[in-house]
């Protein structure tokens, strides 16, 4: 039995990875409860076990004195196997906690395994499985029994059954880490990534700056002909990427957050961290973005709170704290020809307040069901007219 015993400990040792002293101690521990079972011990009596690491062989000593009984060999021969067994799947489950929390933070890849409710169970190359749950599934990416994935590791929970490895796509920094990948600069310090804002699915900004006055922190990230933030949107199924220089001075750093739009002015609160900021009429849908997208990412990418104006509405509404005790005074409903059908098909669009109204431009309103040309104009007039008259 020894010899066939140390063969299999040592083949484990080589194909699961798990060190052979780790194996021997719970060999020990469990044929030391075993034997415990079976052997009478009085009080003052102790039982040691003694596994000879060259040979394979066991015994047992009561009071130092070795057990020859038929009993402990019956035990050793019975029920070593099957507690081996046991020990062993628990080391190799700590083997693969320890291994995948030291990967936290990082990507890690796999295939898609099976799907369980919305739940994507992903084989991580053999070694364990990971999941990536609903909640860190980006809504727009769409996946394939046996198809390869790439996750950022969130987080590795201990469970009964074994590490739970949970994985995420929606993670702002699954971002950062497929730019490292990508761009060398990053890897290696030259460029950091200062900020980033993601709304998975649609659309990221990612602030970059290079510690170096020779290398273009954007163009490092787009890379040549655009290859290396195209890498990074194939591997996201197409989410637009918008890389932005960030600059020290939060005027041009405003700019850049809420470009393609080009920006007329911008009145600063510093002590609020608040920005009024003006632009053409025409720049203004550019500037808001779809359902609010260009400037929600904006304003988290930089940490302020940003108000984008035409030069019309910022007269009507300065930046200052009266202005938003106005928004409080009337609600959508209060403006004529807006009744509560309409007032709640603008809320689902988007407009909470009148404030939103005079934020937008006719071919902005028109989207919304129920809103026609004429219609749209009418509800700015007198939306204005109501801000006029406060």
């Amino acid at each position: 039995m020894g010899e066939e015993l140390l063969a299999i400990i040592e083949q484990i040792e080589r194909e699961k990875g798990i060190k052979k002293e780790i194996l021997i101690e719970a060999i020990k521990a469990a044929l030391l409860s075993a034997a415990k079972k079976v052997i009478d011990l009085k009080p003052n009596e102790e039982l040691e076990i003694e596994f000879d690491s060259k040979t394979g062989k066991i015994r047992a000593f009561k009071n130092k004195k070795e057990i020859t009984s038929i009993d402990f060999g019956r035990i050793a021969a019975s029920t070593a196997r099957q507690v081996i067994i046991q020990k062993i799947r628990e080391a190799e489950k700590e083997v693969i906690y320890n291994e995948f929390q030291a990967k936290t933070g990082e990507i890690v890849s796999g295939t898609v395994y099976r799907f369980e409710r919305d739940n994507i169970i992903v084989d991580l190359l053999g070694k364990a499985e990971g999941i990536l749950l609903k909640r860190e599934q980006s809504p727009k990416e769409e996946f394939k029994q046996g198809q390869r994935i790439q996750a950022y590791l969130l987080e590795v929970k201990k469970d009964t059954k074994g590490p739970q490895i949970i994985l995420s796509r929606t993670h702002p920094n699954f971002i950062k880490k497929l730019f490292e990948l990508e761009v060398p600069e990053i890897y290696e310090g030259i460029v950091e990534i200062k900020s980033i804002s993601r709304l998975p699915g649609e659309r990221t900004k990612i602030a970059v700056y290079s510690k170096n006055d020779k290398v273009d922190s954007a163009g490092a990230c787009i890379g040549m002909r655009g290859s290396r933030v195209r890498n990074v949107v194939n591997e996201l199924q197409g989410e637009r990427i918008d890389i932005i220089r960030y600059n020290e001075d939060i005027r041009e750093y405003i700019k850049a957050a809420l470009s393609p739009a080009k920006v007329s002015e911008i009145r600063l609160d510093k002590e609020n961290q608040k920005a009024e900021v003006i632009v053409e009429e025409d720049q203004l849908s550019l500037a808001i973005g779809k359902h609010g997208q260009n400037v929600r990412l904006a304003s988290k990418l930089i940490g302020w709170e940003l108000d984008i104006r035409t030069k019309e509405t910022s007269r009507l509404l300065p930046l200052k704290e009266e202005g938003a005790e106005k928004e409080q005074l009337f609600s959508l409903e209060q403006i004529p020809g807006v009744g509560k059908k309409l007032a709640l098909n603008l809320k689902e669009a988007g407009f909470s307040s009148i404030q939103d109204i005079l934020r937008v431009g006719v071919k902005d309103l028109i989207k919304v069901k129920g809103i026609k040309e004429t219609k749209a104009k009418k509800i700015i007039e007198e939306a204005r007219r109501l801000f006029k008259d406060q």
